[in-house]
């Protein structure tokens, strides 16, 4: 590889001007846990210096995308109050560097979209997902709102009336109705056709002239900031902290974070 990244949770599979990206813990459906996070965080951040790479596509290892927050995780205790609140900006972070990456993102999703596994795949540019996988922001009814400054971009992806009816009555809807919806831009039938159709559209992305293509992705990125004019996801994290502390919550995701 042209450059080196040391990586727990993710996976890297070069190949030519693709970089195919995989989260790696399939024992877990790929719940993401603090490091994982941080890691995609920091590689989609790392990748903005890496020209030779012209797409990266976002998978997951197994039988799932993503299935949301490892419940399971004992998260390690911040050092103060300001660790704390970087902790709590983590997610938004990373979903922010999927989608702010200067080559095109093509998310795989298959399984489970979960939570912030839901949250990766909407900041993908393309997403193509299969009939039976699962959408799903479960935060609402696990009593803290939805982070990662994931409220305005599926505001801007599928619209006011959708996004309403996914985060405030934490609706589960699959690869059919998310296709509906505009949530993802193509369905197939099953895993096995996921990689083909992937396929499909990177060598459709790689036919077009490099420059006009990333010119493309700055113009839809740039007139998409005027929805972050007053932009409140800075707070994201801090409201998720804060409701995570409520009876509720604690009754229904304990250390939910």
């Amino acid at each position: 590889m042209a450059f080196r990244i040391d990586l727990e949770t993710i996976e890297l599979e070069p190949d030519g001007e693709v970089l195919r990206i995989w989260l790696n813990r399939p024992e877990s459906r790929n719940a993401h846990n603090q490091k994982m996070v941080e890691e995609v965080g920091d590689l989609f951040i790392k990748l903005n210096s890496q020209p030779e790479y012209r797409i990266a596509v976002l998978g997951g290892r197994g039988k799932s995308f993503c299935a949301g927050a490892d419940r399971k995780e004992q998260a390690p205790k911040a050092m103060n109050d300001l660790h704390d609140r970087y902790i709590g900006q983590l997610g938004r972070r990373a979903a922010r560097a999927i989608e702010d990456c200067e080559m095109v993102t093509v998310g795989r999703i298959q399984g489970h979209a979960i939570g912030g596994g839901c949250c990766f795949a909407t900041s993908c540019d393309f997403r193509i997902t299969t009939l039976d996988t699962l959408f799903y922001v479960p935060e609402v009814e696990l009593g803290v709102p939805l982070p990662w400054g994931a409220t305005p971009r599926l505001i801007h992806e599928i619209g006011a009336a959708r996004a309403r009816q996914m985060l405030m009555t934490c609706e589960r809807i699959d690869g059919t109705k998310a296709a509906e919806w505009g949530l993802v831009h193509e369905v197939v039938l099953d895993e096995a056709e996921l990689d083909n159709a992937v396929d499909r559209w990177v060598e459709r992305l790689l036919s077009l002239p490099a420059m006009s293509l990333q010119m493309s992705k700055y113009q839809m990125r740039g007139y998409s900031q005027m929805s972050r004019m007053g932009d409140l996801s800075e707070f994201d994290g801090d409201a998720s902290a804060r409701a995570s502390r409520t009876l509720d919550a604690q009754a229904r995701f304990g250390t939910f974070g």
